[in-house]
């Protein structure tokens, strides 16, 4: 199952809502020891589109804490010549830590061992190796490699430096799903805020205020790869990820909506990544989650829109007609629509190369 919520404003108790509301009080054992893995790739705050919010892990770590876990610890090693000690502070994670008396480790700086899956031999950390549970809260956001970075490859941080050096070399999507046989996640809740357009160090967020939540981390990938157009078969370590077992694809079936997507914020903010196609876009109290979905699919879309060709988005639209093409529900009445509340990126780039 994929748990999706829309951010009204409060990060946190989204987030904690959704642990809430979804099922992972079926894996979850207040005796376990619990390792919460965020995404701190850089040491640039969550607003730039690269790194999780500090919100969303506080979030989890009061609702781990009312669920009566006891032993709790942070752990994250940043990308390769960057300092996981400064993104704790740089990305605000001291003060939680502090107040809740949880720790942050260092990763960069641990122990590890090898393992092997397959003709892959990967060392990994010892802190992500000696834990009940693993809860996996990354950034979706795009990725100027693999396209998409999300619950998968997040696991990276858990390998020490050489070895993600070493991913590279190796192609790294085929040795990206061998780790996720080795490192289980136990839960994944994915800060869908405002993720990187293309890519992963930030510069280009896209407001979409979203959180998603699932056990199984292939599967909420294939997930979210739609929302930022890409097809799971796009995605080379998810087609080989599910090959190899670690999971299967979402189906429509699997998602459970968790809020009211009125809830959602209107008028989203112009920013510089909406900028550049506001010339093509009428937009009128668009929610944020359905204006990402297309400014995604616009960012892949291989050529321009024909600027005399409108595009349609937002309440205001409701119940209006005409020539031109409509984004999501609300603006259904023109003479081409793509449907949904959000509408998928997948599905917006398939009318625009139509």
């Amino acid at each position: 199952m994929v748990y999706v919520s829309y951010a009204g404003g409060d990060i946190g108790q989204t987030a904690f809502d959704t642990l809430a509301a979804s099922d992972i009080n079926a894996y979850l054992d207040k005796n376990h020891s619990v390792k919460i893995k965020p995404n701190l790739v850089v040491e640039r705050p969550a607003d730039e589109g690269a790194t999780t919010h500090p919100e969303i892990v506080e979030a989890a770590i009061l609702f781990l804490k009312d669920f009566g876990v006891k032993n709790i610890k942070i752990i994250e090693s940043s990308g390769v010549g960057h300092n996981t000690k400064r993104a704790y502070k740089n990305c605000g994670y001291e003060s939680f830590s502090h107040k809740y008396g949880v720790p942050l480790v260092d990763l960069s700086v641990d122990s590890h061992s090898s393992r092997k899956y397959g003709a892959y031999d990967i060392d990994i950390c010892g802190e992500a190796l000696d834990t009940d549970f693993l809860l996996n809260i990354p950034v979706l956001k795009a990725h100027c490699q693999t396209r998409l970075t999300c619950c998968m490859k997040n696991l990276k941080g858990c390998i020490p430096d050489g070895e993600k050096r070493r991913f590279h070399s190796l192609g790294i999507h085929k040795p990206v799903a061998a780790l996720n046989m080795l490192v289980k996640t136990g839960y994944c809740l994915v800060d869908g805020i405002c993720g990187d357009l293309s890519f992963e160090e930030g510069g280009s967020p896209v407001e979409s205020n979203r959180i998603i939540a699932g056990r199984n981390p292939l599967t909420v990938d294939s997930f979210c790869a739609e929302l930022i157009g890409y097809r799971p078969d796009e995605i080379e370590y998810l087609s080989y990820g599910k090959t190899i077992g670690v999971g299967e694809y979402y189906t429509d079936r699997d998602v459970r909506v968790l809020n009211n997507r009125a809830d959602a914020p209107r008028n989203v903010k112009a920013d510089r990544v909406s900028e550049i196609y506001k010339r093509f876009v009428n937009a009128d109290a668009a929610c944020s989650t359905c204006y990402a979905s297309l400014i995604y699919a616009l960012h892949r879309y291989a050529g321009k829109p024909d600027a005399g060709y409108g595009i349609y988005i937002g309440q205001g639209y409701r119940g209006k007609t005409g020539e031109g093409l409509g984004i999501g529900n609300c603006a259904g009445g023109f003479d081409k629509c793509v449907a949904g509340c959000p509408p998928k990126a997948t599905d917006i780039l398939d009318a625009l190369k139509g």
